[in-house]
């Protein structure tokens, strides 16, 4: 017996139907979908435990990466005659 009572022949029907009502190119994109959700938690619970180590360094190297260079110029207003 397979899990909970369903066998290898039922899990197999089982995965048809769902390809047959969902598609192969809806199921690929759910499963990338998932793939980078999980990616970016275990990123996020990584940074929150080097947060709460006191390490920064990671933390800090992403904040100069953030940092935008830029130069304000000043249109002179034109004489009104």
């Amino acid at each position: 017996m397979g899990f909970g009572g369903i066998g290898p022949g039922s899990l197999i029907l089982i995965v048809l139907i769902v390809i047959l009502l969902f598609g192969t190119k809806k199921l690929r994109n759910v499963g990338g979908d998932l793939g980078g959700a999980l990616r970016n938690f275990k990123k996020s619970m990584k940074e929150g435990e080097d947060e709460a180590k006191g390490d920064d360094t990671a933390t800090l190297a992403k904040k100069d990466s953030d940092v935008i260079d830029a130069e304000v110029v000043e249109e002179k207003e034109k004489d009104k005659s």
